[in-house]
């Protein structure tokens, strides 16, 4: 996946000589762990519900040794079948996977959404979406910080792409706040931060994702993610001006000598591809005018129109605009390959857990221990920060989903409601120490002198300026477990379908 290739590049030549040792004694246990793992399902003679528990476990030493996440959780899966049904059990199971866990016409609007995404980025049509934000919130208390989460909430609404935005705004927005005095320890976290709105505010392909794996309705789990992706942003915003109120050297009040009410209007005009694309996919879905595929196939013929004409215009050359579009198609490829990948994966989990009764066990025990939703909930929390920690953010959702849908079910849980849920806590994830990957983006980014204009930003700022944001991240969660309507009323008041 595109993330993990992110923090190869980016976290891992960072890592203190002391960090990379442990790294490789760690390497090595989980390597006997697995081999011990996978010697138990080929030869030993298991209880069903034991060989379930290895199936997870294995999948989850797997992930962390490198494997990929589809690949782990296939192979792990399979042997799984093997030891509890043997291997007529492994080819039925195959036979049928291979087709089933992708047949389905909503998964058409991952390359969709993937093509928006990269045209809107190759183009450089993302560039203008911080311009407009500080034009009009720049005069506000740590107004350039809140001028980034909301071009961040922008560019999620148009392009769902958490790495895309972390890079568009990183190299913009940084400069201008240590330039006008900022710590860079909230430059950097509310660059990182801006980025993790990608996966929650529509088009999401996490969303999507884990609409196929929980078999729920793309279109209403698109809009469950719209209000709750709002809340977010304002959230962050409410907190950098009262931080920035409290303590104006933490980030002084920005230059806008300039700024008139005339630049403001102007600065309108290089969102309008960004507010159509968004216009055609969300306003689409909820006037019940598209389907989800439809809004999607759309919502990239904007992106493609619009993200031509730009790259055309500040290049005046056809082939700039083909290499623009040959980077588009090769992310395409790749990334929906990948995904496809992972959906195979989490079928053929699926049925190995269905068969050794793992998930039909944690439910009968979530009844016997008498939790309401709101205890379980919350002891989920503290499980996803945990496994946030230490896992990548596909692998940490669909490992998860099979297991919880009947313990989520046992105490009541809105299948749509969880999605968001989820989706949120796996990009808390994405901020977390110590494979917090878009941390690690950020501070490769900074170490450029054009980006951090002479400044000295350690890990540790980036560290200390995100946890801030992940603390209100969770607080929102929380927020979403006592008005769990925040993500159910849109749905229910759509005529989509």
């Amino acid at each position: 996946m595109t993330q993990q290739h992110a923090v190869d590049e980016s976290g891992a030549a960072l890592l203190p000589r002391g960090a990379q040792r442990a790294g490789r004694i760690t390497f090595f246990l989980g390597l006997g762990v697995a081999v011990a793992s996978m010697a138990l399902l080929l030869f030993a003679d298991l209880p069903s519900l034991t060989s379930g528990v290895l199936v997870i476990a294995l999948s989850v030493v797997l992930i962390l040794l490198g494997i990929p996440v589809g690949v782990a959780m296939l192979g792990a899966s399979l042997l799984g079948l093997w030891e509890i049904g043997g291997i007529r059990v492994v080819i039925g199971t195959m036979e049928a996977a291979a087709y089933s866990a992708t047949d389905s016409w909503s998964f058409s609007v991952i390359p969709m959404f993937i093509l928006m995404g990269m045209l809107l980025w190759k183009s450089g049509l993302t560039a203008s979406a911080f311009e407009a934000a500080r034009q009009w919130v720049g005069w506000m208390p740590g107004g350039l910080a809140v001028a980034t989460n909301f071009a961040g909430a922008g560019l999620a609404a148009g392009s769902g792409s958490t790495i895309g935005i972390t890079y568009a705004l990183g190299r913009v927005s940084v400069p201008e706040m240590i330039r006008s005095g900022y710590r860079p320890s909230l430059a950097v976290g509310t660059v990182a931060a801006a980025g993790t709105l990608g996966q929650i505010i529509p088009p999401s392909l996490l969303l999507v994702i884990y609409a196929g794996a929980a078999s729920v309705p793309v279109g209403p789990q698109l809009l469950a993610g719209i209000v709750p992706g709002i809340v977010l942003a304002l959230a962050f915003a409410v907190m950098i001006v009262a931080r920035a109120s409290l303590n104006p050297k933490l980030a002084p009040r920005a230059d806008m000598t300039g700024v008139t009410w005339g630049t403001r209007m102007r600065s309108l005009v290089g969102i309008v591809p960004i507010v159509l694309v968004v216009l055609v996919v969300i306003g689409g879905l909820f006037a019940g005018l598209f389907t989800a595929t439809e809004s999607a196939v759309f919502g990239m013929l904007v992106a493609l129109i619009f993200g031509v004409a730009h790259k055309l215009r500040l290049t005046r050359s056809w082939r700039q605009v083909g290499t623009m579009l040959r980077e588009a198609v090769l992310g395409v490829l790749t990334g929906t390959a990948s995904i496809f990948l992972l959906l195979l994966g989490v079928e053929v989990l699926t049925r190995a857990i269905a068969l050794s009764q793992v998930a039909n066990v944690l439910a009968t025990s979530v009844s016997d221990l008498g939790l309401g939703r709101v205890a379980f909930l919350l002891v989920l929390i503290v499980v996803y920060i945990i496994l946030g920690m230490f896992m990548d953010t596909l692998a940490m959702m669909l490992l998860t989903i099979p297991v919880l849908l009947a313990p989520l079910a046992a105490v009541g849980v809105d299948p749509l409601w969880f999605g968001v849920f989820l989706v949120i806590m796996a990009e808390v994830g994405l901020l977390t120490p110590p494979l917090g990957i878009l941390s690690f983006i950020v501070h490769r980014i900074t170490q450029d002198p054009a980006v951090n204009l002479g400044s000295t930003v350690s890990l540790v700022e980036v560290f200390k300026g995100v946890a801030w944001f992940a603390a209100v991240a969770v607080a929102v969660v929380v927020l979403l477990i006592l008005v769990p309507e925040l993500a159910t009323w849109l749905p229910s008041v759509s005529v989509a379908t």
